[in-house]
């Protein structure tokens, strides 16, 4: 029994975006273009000069392991709602019909006002489940939710920019987001469990753009397009983005979605925190927008209805 193996990360491969020059407003131009070149390549990016504070990725990463850490009783007290909010025990997530159900735990929230109350207008949005014998963790999560949707949205900016659009292009409905914050843990993997074993599957993913944060275990590993698997390990002080399906059928394939998978071969425990950021559910989708009605695109699609579709195949407990 093995692994399933991927090369060492050629450092051409994946692009470093330093965006403090968008954020600052210095040069939003280079920045815009050193994403649009990375989106049409392999569609990873790291990302440096973020701004999401240390101290509060620390924090974060440390209730997380409070609560993964919790009794099994705890933990199922906030078993995941119908509109996808709580904790997804192991085996409850499964990318493709013929892989084995992940080892990873997960723990999902999303946005909320400052009351603490979300709009139930859309089936993957409703209240958020706060564990109770974790009183800080509330005040921790969203304030991690605020500072990564930051970054997502001057990235998103920036690929706007990109493809010569105004730069508030992807963001014209954007004051309730569909986007949803995720602590994953991934336990140490025996190797005995074999190379078709994985913390997660080969997937891509469902959204508009993934933010993680990865701790300094490693473990993801990124399809090249010669079709072979290569690591992307954790670099210090760095984000991994990536583009997800939505914004690959916004942009009529020129940027690309890329599967990836997590082999937790270190023999320790990895813990990501991850943002998937998506915009209102009402947001209409469509390619012709950005490069006119006789370009051959998807049919126009709403986020909401493209995203409930995805979750629906991929989460059993949706099924039940």
């Amino acid at each position: 029994m093995a692994y399933a193996q991927a090369k060492k990360l050629d450092r051409d491969v994946i692009s470093i975006v330093d965006i403090t020059p968008l954020r600052d407003g210095s040069d939003p131009t280079r920045v815009a273009k050193e994403l649009h070149a990375a989106s049409k390549g392999l569609g990873f990016i790291y990302i440096k000069g973020h701004g999401i504070p240390e101290d509060l990725i620390n924090q974060t990463r440390a209730a997380a392991y409070d609560l993964f850490q919790s009794t099994e009783e705890q933990k199922k007290s906030i078993t995941v709602s119908p509109q996808h909010r709580g904790w997804i025990g192991c085996g409850g997530a499964k990318m493709e019909d013929d892989l084995k159900p992940d080892l990873k735990e997960s723990f999902l929230w999303g946005y909320q006002d400052h009351n603490g109350n979300t709009p139930e207008d859309h089936a993957l949005r409703g209240q958020n489940q706060w564990p109770s014998h974790l009183p800080n963790m509330q005040h921790i999560a969203m304030q991690y939710f605020e500072e990564a949707h930051n970054v997502a949205h001057l990235l998103m900016k920036g690929f706007a920019l990109g493809l010569d659009l105004d730069e508030n292009f992807f963001l014209k409905h954007n004051d309730k987001p569909l986007s949803r914050a995720s602590l994953v843990y991934y336990p140490d993997q025996p190797e005995s469990m074999g190379e078709e074993q994985f913390g997660v599957g080969p997937h891509t993913d469902f959204g508009v753009l993934t933010v993680l944060a990865q701790d300094n275990v490693g473990g993801l590993q990124v399809e090249d397009i010669n079709g072979e698997w290569i690591e992307a390990p954790p670099i210090e002080g760095t984000l991994i983005v990536n583009v997800a399906d939505l914004l690959c059928r916004w942009t009529a394939g020129e940027y690309k979605s890329t599967p990836h998978r997590v082999v937790n071969s270190s023999g320790r425990e990895r813990m990501s925190l991850v943002l998937a950021y998506d915009p209102n559910p009402e947001t209409i989708v469509d390619a012709k927008d950005i490069f006119g009605k006789d370009h051959v695109a998807d049919e126009p699609i709403t986020c909401g209805d493209y995203l409930e579709w995805r979750f629906n195949k991929a989460f059993a407990y949706r099924n039940k």
